[in-house]
């Protein structure tokens, strides 16, 4: 019983458990300070209760997709990616009308006084459907060649094209980076040649550099505006050139949660104290609540928790003997690595605002399944590893 129960915890991976774990706890503590100071008519009991019980499914995501192995997720993959695509499609007729007014996206469905973001669940079968293509091209294709590597370029386009399409559809400009965060990802890990990917990156860099340089121009803006780029976008963009410079009005929430972060200075206020009100505190901006209260020791203890949970993963990468798996951890790392780097930088000012959470701390039920979703796939590797090794072993004796 001793073995049986020892071989069972050999198969988890708790360099993995813990960080989750300690985020979520931090992030209970920081909704509770969010929601208190909040001046609207919140119910913080009810808020920090759904908090959890989101949680709390969250874990149990984990442990069912832990139990499944490669052959499941293979065979589900396209299934799971149709249907995504077919959900997110319904979203476009029945999203939440309120939402879409005072965020300006259709990105939400609404069930009674519950709310529902498909695009989260969307990236987990898109990381799916991209591992997919990118294993069933290698393995057709021993020889790579710069014909062969384009080829792949256009399957990977082509999963692409309908996700961003739905997504522009909806108007939610952030997630759309999630997805090409990921897209660009698994691009690099794909094998293909750097007389491509060099090319890319330098086209990418140049196509931000220009964007960031038309919006300081009338004639620029009058272009962007022309190729879809809308005011509240061109608004985030001036922020964050300049936080200051509407601190009433554009530029109200990251003006004052800079002032909250920086009056945090080196060990905080103290927990739930909040001298700074910042809008959106409970998800976009929960990260001020932890510079404010925690100061620059607790956000650089958040992002050390970050930085071994992507640590880990990494290992969980490279330590895999199986293509599949590999391509999967590697979208899973950067729609984690991307939601962190871009939340954290747009809450100091490094980014411009998109509107997207950070893992396992940021309200948000959608959010936390999507990314307990991609932990589940992450531990399942490690799982049903050390499984058929132990079948194999069991075999043999």
């Amino acid at each position: 019983m001793d073995t049986i129960k020892r071989n069972k915890d050999n198969r988890i991976d708790y360099g993995v458990i813990l960080p989750v774990f300690l985020l979520c706890l931090i992030g209970l503590l920081s909704l509770y300070v969010a929601l208190t100071h909040d001046p609207r008519d919140t119910n913080i009991f009810r808020g920090i209760a759904m908090q959890s019980l989101w949680y709390a499914l969250g874990a149990l995501v984990v442990v069912i997709i832990m139990h499944l192995d490669a052959k499941w997720l293979w065979r589900l993959t396209p299934f799971l990616y149709v249907i995504g695509l077919a959900v997110m499609l319904a979203l476009l007729e029945y999203y939440d009308p309120t939402l879409a007014a005072s965020t300006g996206s259709k990105n939400w469905f609404r069930f009674g006084t519950m709310t529902f973001q498909p695009s989260e669940l969307m990236k987990i079968a898109y990381i799916l459907m991209l591992a997919l293509i990118i294993t069933r091209h290698n393995v057709k294709n021993s020889l790579r060649t710069l014909k062969t590597d384009l080829l792949l370029i256009g399957k990977l386009v082509l999963a692409t094209i309908p996700v961003l399409v739905l997504v522009k559809m909806q108007n939610d400009f952030g997630t759309m980076l999630v997805f090409l965060a990921i897209f660009a990802g698994m691009f690099l890990m794909s094998g293909i040649s750097w007389l491509i990917v060099v090319p890319a990156i330098i086209l990418v860099a140049v196509t931000g550099t220009a964007v960031i340089l038309l919006v300081t121009t009338d004639f620029g803006r009058e272009l962007l505006s022309n190729v879809g780029f809308k005011s509240y976008q061109f608004a985030r963009i001036d922020s964050w050139l300049d936080p200051f410079h509407d601190p009433q009005g554009q530029s109200f929430q990251l003006a004052h949660a800079l002032m909250a972060i920086g009056s945090g200075g080196m060990f905080g206020t103290g927990y739930n104290v909040s001298n700074v009100y910042v809008p959106v505190r409970e998800s976009d901006m929960i990260f001020s609540v932890i510079g404010e209260n925690f100061g620059f020791i607790g956000g650089a203890f958040v992002i050390l928790l970050y930085f071994v949970l992507i640590y880990r993963m990494i290992r969980v990468c490279f330590d895999m003997n199986n293509e599949f798996y590999a391509y999967i951890a590697t979208g899973i790392i950067m729609m984690i690595l991307f939601h962190v780097f871009e939340n954290i930088g747009a809450n100091i000012g490094l980014l411009p605002l998109t509107g997207i959470p950070l893992p396992f701390i940021s309200q948000g039920g959608s959010s936390i399944i999507g990314n307990m979703m991609g932990i589940g796939l992450i531990l399942s590797m490690r799982y049903q590893t050390a499984k058929k090794l132990e079948t194999r072993r069991t075999r043999r004796v």
